[in-house]
C-alpha cells in the first residue's frame, strides 16, 4: 500500500453559487471521495454564515438588526457581534471608508444600469448618506446584542462578509485535515499550502480592463488577495466612468482609480481593506497601507498607471 507521501495528490475544484457570487473550492488531496466530502463541509459552512448574514432573509440576524434600528437592542450570536466589533475598528482604522452602515443608502439613487444617465446633485447625495454612521452602531458585549441608534440605519456586510466566509471555510478545511488549498469567493481568495507539484499557488491579479486577461501573477501561500474594481459595475456619464463605489462621506461614486488588490495573511482583512483605498485614494490609501503590518497594496489608476504599497514587488 502506497503511503500518503507516495500517492499522485490531485487538486479538486468546485464552483458553486453562494452568497450571491461564485465560489470555486480547491482541494488537494488523494483521494477524489475524501475531497469532495471536505468540499461539502466547506459548502455548508460557507451556506451557514450566508443564513446569518444576508439581507435577502427576512429572519436573518442582519434583517433583525436593521429592523429594530432605532427602537431596540438585538441579541445575536456571539459570532455575528464579533464581526461587526471587527468592521467597526476597520471603520475606525479607514476613517469612516470602510462602513458597513452603507445599507442606508437609498438604492433608487444607485442602481448603476442603463436608465442612469445623471449625477444626483450634492445635496441630495449628502443627505442620502446621513445615515451611514459607524459610530451609531451600539455594541454591548456583555449582552450580544447590536443597536443601530437612528431610525432607517440598515447594516450590510457586503464589504466583508465574501472574506469572512473564505475565511471560515479555509479554518474548517484545515481542521478536516486538508493540508493545502483555495477558497475562492467571486476573486476574494485565501490559500493555504502548496500545488500538487510542491509549487507556491499562482495567482493572477485581473487587469482592471478585461478581468479575464491578468496583467501580472504572484506566487503565494498562506496568504489571502481581493480586489475591488470599477471594471464590473459601473455607469458612464457625459463619456466619464464612475464606479459602483460610494464615498460614504459624499454619497457620490469615486473616480479615478480603477482597481485596488490587497494581500493580507487574512481574506476578511483584504476584502475589507480594498473598497476603503479606493475611496481614500492613491496617496492616502498607500500611506494606510503602508503603515499596517503584513498588509500589501496595489492599485491601478484610471490611465493603467500603476502604483504598490512598499513591500510588493511585481513580476
Amino acid at each position: 500500500m502506497l503511503t500518503n507521501t507516495e500517492q499522485t495528490l490531485t487538486a479538486f475544484k468546485r464552483t458553486q453559487r453562494l452568497m450571491g457570487n461564485t465560489f470555486e473550492i480547491t482541494v488537494v488531496a488523494a483521494d477524489e471521495r475524501w475531497a469532495q466530502e471536505k468540499i461539502d463541509l466547506a459548502v455548508a459552512e460557507i451556506s451557514r454564515i450566508e443564513k446569518l448574514l444576508t439581507t435577502f432573509d427576512e429572519n436573518s440576524q442582519t434583517n433583525q438588526i436593521n429592523q429594530q434600528a432605532g427602537i431596540s437592542a438585538v441579541k445575536v450570536d456571539r459570532e455575528v457581534f464579533d464581526l461587526i466589533q471587527r468592521a467597526n475598528r476597520i471603520s475606525g482604522i479607514t476613517d469612516g471608508a470602510f462602513d458597513i452602515t452603507y445599507g442606508s443608502i437609498d438604492k433608487r439613487l444607485w442602481n448603476f444600469d442603463k436608465s442612469m444617465t445623471s449625477l444626483p446633485d450634492e445635496a441630495t447625495a449628502k443627505a442620502m448618506v446621513k445615515l451611514i454612521n459607524y459610530r451609531n452602531v451600539i455594541l454591548d458585549a456583555e449582552n450580544c446584542t447590536v443597536l443601530l441608534k437612528e431610525k432607517g440605519m440598515r447594516i450590510g456586510f457586503g464589504g466583508i462578509g465574501k472574506g469572512y466566509a473564505a475565511e471560515m471555510a479555509k479554518a474548517l478545511l484545515k481542521r478536516e485535515g486538508v493540508k493545502s488549498g483555495i477558497v475562492n469567493a467571486s476573486g476574494d481568495l485565501t490559500t493555504w499550502g502548496l500545488q500538487p507539484d510542491n509549487k507556491p499557488w499562482t495567482i493572477g491579479i485581473a487587469h482592471p480592463d478585461n478581468a479575464h486577461l491578468p496583467f501580472s501573477y504572484m506566487n503565494i501561500t498562506d496568504l489571502a488577495v481581493a480586489t475591488s474594481g470599477n471594471y464590473e459595475k459601473y455607469v458612464i456619464i457625459d463619456g466619464r466612468k464612475y464606479s459602483h463605489t460610494i464615498n460614504p462621506k459624499t454619497g457620490l461614486p469615486v473616480t479615478g482609480i480603477k482597481s485596488v488588490t490587497i494581500i493580507s495573511p487574512n481574506a476578511e482583512i483584504a476584502d475589507a481593506m480594498a473598497t476603503p483605498v479606493t475611496i481614500m485614494g492613491i496617496k492616502a490609501g498607500l500611506n494606510m497601507i503602508d503603515q499596517i503590518r503584513h498588509l500589501g497594496c496595489i492599485i491601478i489608476d484610471d490611465h493603467n498607471n500603476i502604483y504598490t504599497s512598499k513591500n510588493i514587488n511585481l513580476q
